[in-house]
């Protein structure tokens, strides 16, 4: 038995000599893995005229991880896309994306994008409003970029102080309307725009139950959206809008009137400030004046958005990247060099937007906006609104009819694309 037992003790005195020989296996293995997995750098896809601040950036990043950011100029709005679709499955693609968030439902469903896996300590970082824009079918696909959303701009040199309500701003057009000027215009016959006239008065494009929007409920056709829509008739149906100003130049008509000095004011978006200063305008920027119920507009917002290719092979630090660039110091640098408005809570008070008047504006009304729906479904929505609303400012059809006929045609297809 005592041989035995010192048998077995020498065994294990040899089981410890051996281990202690052998590979360690603490800690700073976990951490010589994660180095293994390393990539030596991460492609990413940034908008068109918007890739400088990225220098910067990049080498920071490059500096604290160790991972150098590669990045190309890709058109936003449907380049990416469709380019995604190509370069992805080929082995080429980015690891990271941007696009609009109203994108992400399709994407997500061609499953072009990976989900995001972020600490909600990240994600507390941005409006409740801006993740919503981000998620899809109950989960997370981007973070936040910058948003955008339609405001009050007007010439500083023919209206002094931006009105507070939409009904002084009525009286104001009413008097200074004549002569080829115009007191305020709007592009109500585009449903981006005129969206924001209708949510405000209670109409809705697809019910929201429990953060998942429904595309069976429909809401362009209920009593607030005629009510909007009345309302937008108004302002044709009192010659306060010119004829121009409909269908696909309305947009180029609107701004050329706006730059000519023929206009107090519009409803649009940052995007115009720029070229509306270069005219040689001296613009101010507002949220918009509140609607005759005493409502917000309820203008859509869009929201720009950081997302990782599910054709990655680096979607960990892809997403590491991601984190990095939209925190609250990165956000506030991509603002300064590109004048896109980040939704960071942080820098709501920061003095780079505070006093910035623009960006201020785009701040406060995006409080009031809605992200646009980014299901599927949206897609078949746009036509059918744009159709209805130019007949009725063009006098051819009454609101409630107009808005029947365009909730049928969505309806039906919205179910032929099933």
């Amino acid at each position: 038995m005592k041989k035995a037992l010192s048998i077995l003790l020498m065994f294990v005195l040899m089981l410890g000599v051996l281990s202690a020989c052998g590979p360690k296996r603490d800690s700073s293995s976990s951490t010589e893995k994660q180095d293994a997995k390393k990539p030596a750098k991460l492609v990413v896809w940034e908008d068109k005229d918007k890739t400088g601040w990225l220098k910067k950036v990049g080498a920071d990043f490059e500096k604290k991880y160790g991972v150098k950011i590669e990045y190309k100029e890709v058109e936003m709005a449907t380049k990416q896309r469709d380019q995604l679709r190509l370069d992805g499955p080929a082995g080429k693609g980015p690891d990271i994306v941007t696009l609009p968030h109203d994108q992400i439902g399709q994407v997500a469903t061609e499953g072009l994008i990976a989900e995001l896996k972020v600490d909600k300590s990240v994600t507390d970082r941005f409006s409740q409003s801006s993740i919503d824009a981000e998620t899809y079918n109950g989960k997370l696909y981007g973070l936040p970029k910058s948003s955008e959303t339609p405001v009050f701009i007007y010439n500083k040199a023919l209206m002094s102080t931006p009105p507070k309500t939409m009904d002084d701003l009525y009286t104001f057009a009413k008097s200074n309307t004549k002569d080829g000027k115009y007191g305020f215009l709007a592009l109500f016959d585009n449903f981006y725009f005129a969206y924001g006239i209708l949510g405000g008065m209670g109409g809705y494009v697809f019910n929201n139950n429990d953060g998942k929007l429904d595309p069976t409920n429909i809401g362009l056709n209920n009593e607030g959206a005629v009510k909007g829509t009345e309302y937008i008739q108004k302002w044709y149906t009192e010659g306060l809008f010119p004829k121009g100003i409909i269908g696909e130049n309305g947009g180029s008509a609107l701004d050329g009137l706006f730059t000519e000095g023929k206009v107090a004011s519009v409803m649009n978006g940052p995007w115009s400030f720029d070229p509306y200063t270069k005219a040689g305008i001296k613009i101010g920027v507002a949220p918009l004046p509140t609607l005759p119920n005493g409502e917000h507009v309820k203008t859509f917002m869009g929201v720009k958005s950081w997302l990782v290719s599910a054709y990655s092979k680096n979607q960990e630090w892809a997403t590491k990247f991601v984190e990095f660039i939209t925190n609250d110091e990165n956000a506030k640098y991509r603002f300064e060099q590109t004048a896109e408005v980040p939704t960071n809570k942080a820098l709501l008070n920061d003095p780079a937007i505070k006093n910035n008047e623009g960006a201020k504006a785009v701040a406060e009304q995006s409080q009031y906006a809605v992200p646009m729906p980014n299901i599927p479904e949206m897609g078949q929505v746009w036509k059918p609104m744009a159709d209805s609303l130019q007949t009725v400012v063009t006098g051819k059809a009454q609101p409630k009819a107009a808005l029947d006929s365009a909730v049928t045609q969505i309806k039906s297809n919205i179910k032929s694309t099933k």
